[in-house]
């Protein structure tokens, strides 16, 4: 079997497709001290950690987002919450969204 070059726009991904994910079990305080860190740097917990250990850390901005997994039943419970179908995914999205932004305004730190 004869390999293939890889595209040019794939080539940077060849490095972290080899890269190891190492996870690491750490008391609650010192798991909490990172992630606060990494979120008044504007970073995330695994940069924060490749910050600490003087390691290199990507330079290209990263959408900020949170994420949530939504199973079928969380979309029929939502979908009765906000008087929609549970196939409207993509509304109860928006109103997911909506919620959360009003909850931001109604409860500020």
């Amino acid at each position: 079997m004869s390999q293939r070059k890889l595209p040019d726009k794939w080539q940077s991904s060849v490095r972290a497709a080899r890269a190891v994910q190492v996870a690491f079990d750490m008391d609650e305080k010192l798991q909490y001290r990172i992630r606060r860190e990494a979120l008044d740097n504007g970073l995330s917990p695994s940069d924060q950690i490749r910050h600490i250990l003087n390691l290199p850390t990507s330079a290209r901005p990263k959408r900020p987002r949170l994420t949530v997994s939504l199973s079928p039943d969380d979309y029929a419970r939502l979908a009765v919450r906000y008087g929609l179908e549970p196939e409207q995914q993509l509304e109860i999205k928006h109103r997911v969204m909506d919620e959360l932004l009003e909850y931001s305004k109604s409860n500020p730190r």
